[in-house]
């Protein structure tokens, strides 16, 4: 009986901070529309990511012939992506600049995107970068509404263009966008459920042949099944 509740206390307290995460105080995470399936999303947001994620983040456990695995060719991987002569396609992603000269910038060296739609979770990607708004505050001009005091500039600024913020007794409250980028709201929610799309894919590769090879174990499952209880049937006819 002990050892039994030793279990429950061990199991409440190893949940704790995730409820505690998924409470999230007042912050509303909006939902990523994703769909792991619709390959032209995910080559858009590999695209995305390597032209404007890779100049300050690596993603050191991904590599470019990887995605393969969504429709891509190793050619059109080194074109679409615009991959410097010396970067191979089966070399992984990193970073153009290095950790040092990023943490001189930036304060703090910006960290490795291989896992981290499995780390932080689609919802929470698809909702940061859509959160940043001007604040004259912060080094950078930048601050989010999701991640408060961020030290990463918004680099997609140009497209959605600039957020300002209301502010209720030192509260952030509503963003609005005070002035327009190259891509209207619709189109840059769009583009971000692409990004948001490819991280997900990024931080388990094999997610999509797991999916399919767990459809063919079911099928084959359920014809096993099939044949099983024919059989049985068979069997026990004379019986009865």
């Amino acid at each position: 009986m002990k050892a039994i509740k030793k279990v429950i206390v061990w199991a409440m307290l190893a949940c704790m901070p995730l409820l505690a995460n998924a409470s999230g105080g007042d912050l509303h995470l909006d939902k990523a529309p994703l769909n792991l399936q619709d390959q032209a999303s995910l080559q858009r947001g590999a695209k995305l990511f390597t032209s404007r994620c890779l100049a300050c983040h690596s993603a050191s456990v991904m590599r470019y012939n990887r995605l393969n695995d969504i429709g891509m060719s190793d050619e059109h991987i080194r074109t679409e992506l615009e991959l410097p002569e010396d970067v191979k396609v089966g070399s992984t992603m990193q970073a153009a600049m290095d950790a040092n000269s990023a943490k001189m910038a930036y304060g703090v060296a910006p960290p490795d995107l291989s896992v981290i739609a499995r780390s932080r979770s689609a919802d929470w990607l698809y909702t940061y970068m859509r959160s940043f708004y001007a604040d004259e505050s912060r080094p950078s001009g930048w601050n989010n509404k999701v991640f408060p005091n961020v030290g990463m500039p918004f680099v997609l600024a140009d497209l959605q263009g600039t957020q300002e913020a209301e502010k209720h007794e030192g509260h952030v409250g509503n963003l609005m966008l005070k002035d327009a980028g190259s891509m209207s709201a619709v189109e840059y929610d769009h583009t971000i459920a692409d990004l948001t799309n490819y991280l997900v894919f990024m931080s388990e590769p094999a997610i999509l042949i797991r999916h399919q090879i767990g459809w063919i174990v079911l099928g084959f499952l359920s014809v096993l099944l099939a044949l099983m209880y024919a059989l049985k049937k068979e069997i026990w006819k004379d019986i009865h």
